[in-house]
């Protein structure tokens, strides 16, 4: 999977916006996510995404994410760490 961003902000909201089509369209739930920035200033991610189909015998149904937003979105790749509020 890949995503790509004009910014590192522009990045995390596509990322996470790939993440949640392959649950809202396939089903999938993610189990494992490896991650590889690209650039100095990260502007593109290539990753692998490991999980399984939704399966409501094994996994729990929650709150259910509608979209990401930039609000208040921080994103910090040198400590590994990103805040992101989402619409649910």
């Amino acid at each position: 999977m890949t995503a790509s961003g004009d910014d590192a902000q522009a990045l995390v909201v596509a990322f996470l916006g790939e993440l949640l089509l392959l649950e809202e369209d396939d089903g999938f739930v993610g189990r494992s996510i490896r991650a590889k920035l690209s650039g100095s200033a990260p502007t593109r991610v290539t990753a692998r995404v490991r999980g399984e189909p939704f399966d409501p015998a094994r996994h729990v149904a929650r709150t259910e994410v509608k979209a990401i937003t930039m609000h208040r979105l921080v994103f910090d790749p040198a400590r590994g760490r990103a805040r992101v509020i989402v619409d649910i």
